[in-house]
């Protein structure tokens, strides 16, 4: 049995509430402090019983919340429900940096805290992601919102709502803690293997930023400068950067269109990394190739390509190529010096030590591939967007170097180039040719190639496609993935499952959709704003809601405030057309399916591939 226990806080002017229910036990807490009872005792007990058993407290946001209204709770011993309102309310209107600033160091803290809200970096605005969304990913049979507006004084009967809806949401907090068990003990090797930092609350990208630092210190390579106020992170900052700096002197081109392509970027000096490179293609035997600040692309489109007695499809991607292309090259953060390259190269042949799911291996694969992106972050010690540069247009040059040699083999195809690869359909015979090639660009690039081979690939585009490999194994993009991360919206997966059965099983699209088994397939999810709602019929939802399309259902309707300088709300249809039954309660979805939304949607991933 764990010391972990999961938590949750609930504030309004005249109310706050507690909620605990250990991660393993069937033990609950529940305590309240309002105008009819005040357990502030109580829970200042709790909280230290809790620190004499060396217990962890776990939440959702509660480094950034929870936690220090809790905190400066037990701190005064005592307090009215309007004195914790006050601490909630300046922290949800603090600034940035006033919000890092009310955060309880883990020396103060009284309790150790973990938060998974940090753990899976949804702390991080393309990853943003609300409880009650992870609540519809982990298909709960309740998706239940905050009940009573923010602000409002609550009535007895209120209250006792209120502590029902904490408890349902420690108890969600705990149905995802549960799906944490091996990020939770990457982490807590990590503690004990390098004391000092606060590993468990670390999303991945920051345990790689964090390792690679260690190992730049360890090296006497200084990452930060210290001064009165703290300390800062070294950098290199660049007025402008002359591109012609940044490209491998090697590289030179057959083809004119490739050659043109390069000749322009030695052209071209830039005052910023971000925007650049729009709409920028070059076309090479009807192929186009679309450049990118985050990499090159490009692929067939609407088509299904198959190998056969008479044909390959081979895939080549380069291992670990941004981090190899630092290496062999020498590229690096100037204020770093070249003892970067020294100990990026340790920590890549360092990872090949250890087994591919230790904790070693994933924390060294995290080290190794957090540094790109995080050299184009001007808070990061890794800044210097002359390396970010360096990285990106030689990886793009180099790829179109490997796409130049096998266009000189006959009736070859670029089926797709990405970031890291290419893909092409070559006939059986010439694949000792495509061997050749592979092998004379990692002599000339010193890096390495991996070869997989696809039995079918259905594309519709660069974004979006089914490869199905020779062992039968698949790989998924876009909107045919239905195996969706934690911050996406999981929605209507019975579409993209259904395609793949059509697609790599042939099955008729009507009848499977008809007969699919899993009823939580179907269900789709919307959300908006506080400052918005959602109607379905005649009456109001939650802004977070389940739903899915029915025969018999109403219209499903957002409403939005006026832009600015108008007056009218803005109407917004939800699934237009079609008549939806809601459902955050799973008990709710009693109308029949109207399986055309779904056999349409299917039809428009499959019907539209030759």
């Amino acid at each position: 049995m764990s010391d972990d226990f999961i938590y949750d806080v609930e504030t309004y002017p005249n109310v706050f509430t507690l909620a605990v229910e250990h991660a393993d036990a069937p033990l609950r807490w529940l305590f309240e402090i309002s105008d009819r009872r005040n357990e502030s005792s109580e829970i200042c007990q709790f909280i230290y019983w809790l620190k004499d058993i060396n217990a962890r407290m776990v939440g959702f946001n509660n480094l950034g919340f929870d936690y220090p209204v809790l905190h400066m709770l037990v701190r005064m011993g005592r307090a009215t429900p309007y004195q914790i309102y006050d601490k909630a309310m300046s922290i949800i209107k603090a600034s940035k940096d006033e919000k890092f600033a009310v955060q309880i160091f883990p020396s103060d803290r009284i309790v150790q805290q973990i938060d998974l809200f940090k753990i899976y970096h949804f702390d991080n605005n393309a990853r943003a992601t609300s409880l009650k969304s992870l609540e519809f990913n982990m298909r709960s049979d309740s998706i239940q919102d905050l009940p009573f507006a923010v602000g409002s004084a609550l009535d007895s009967d209120q209250i006792d709502v209120l502590k029902q809806y904490n408890q349902h949401d420690v108890a969600q907090t705990k149905k995802f803690y549960q799906q944490a068990g091996k990020m939770l003990a990457f982490r807590e090797e990590l503690m004990q293997k390098y004391p000092g930092k606060d590993w468990i609350n670390f999303n991945d990208t920051k345990i790689g930023k964090e390792y690679f630092i260690m190992e730049l210190e360890k090296a006497f390579v200084p990452c930060y400068e210290y001064g009165p106020k703290g300390r800062k992170p070294r950098q290199t900052l660049r007025p402008e950067i002359h591109l012609l700096d940044c490209i491998l002197p090697w590289i030179s081109f057959k083809r004119p269109e490739f050659a043109r392509m390069l000749d322009w970027f030695k052209q071209q000096s830039i005052t910023e990394t971000k925007g650049v490179f729009k709409n920028l293609k070059a076309t090479v035997n009807g192929f186009d190739f679309v450049f990118g600040l985050g990499g090159i692309h490009g692929s067939m489109e609407s088509v299904v390509v198959e190998s056969d007695d008479e044909y390959a499809i081979i895939d080549l991607d380069v291992t670990s190529y941004y981090p190899n292309l630092a290496i062999v090259n020498e590229f690096h953060p100037e204020h770093l010096g070249k003892q970067f390259c020294s100990i990026y190269k340790h920590l890549f042949e360092q990872r090949k030590q250890y087994p591919k799911k230790s904790a070693e291996n994933a924390m060294l694969k995290l080290a190794l591939n957090g540094v790109y992106g995080d050299s184009n972050s001007e808070h990061s010690v890794f800044y210097d967007p002359q390396f970010t540069m360096s990285i990106t247009l030689n990886g793009q040059l180099l790829l179109c170097l490997l796409a130049e040699a096998l266009f000189e083999i006959e009736g070859i195809q670029l089926v797709q180039v990405n970031t890291d690869g290419l893909t092409v359909r070559v006939r059986r015979s010439d694949v000792l040719r495509v061997e050749r090639v592979k092998a004379d660009w990692q002599m000339r690039t010193k890096l390495q190639l991996e070869q997989a081979l696809y039995k079918a690939m259905f594309v519709r585009d660069v974004n979006n496609y089914i490869g199905l490999f020779s062992d039968g194994t698949t790989k998924r993009k876009g909107a045919y993935e239905w195996k969706a991360d934690w911050h996406q919206n999981a929605g209507a997966l019975v579409v993209p499952k259904v395609a793949e059965k059509v697609l790599v099983e042939n099955a008729p699209i009507r009848e499977t959709v008809e007969n699919w088994p899993d009823r939580m397939d179907f269900m789709l999810r919307t959300k908006v704003p506080r400052s918005s709602y959602l109607q379905w019929g005649a009456g109001r939802v939650q802004n977070v809601t389940r739903y899915y399309i029915a025969k018999g259902g109403q219209p499903l309707t957002k409403w939005m405030p006026p832009l600015k300088g108008k007056t009218e709300w803005r109407k917004i249809g939800v699934e237009s057309g079609w008549n939806v039954q809601v459902c955050n309660d799973i008990a709710d979805a009693t109308l029949p399916i109207d399986y055309d939304y779904y056999v349409e949607r299917v039809e428009k991933l499959c019907l539209g591939l030759a």
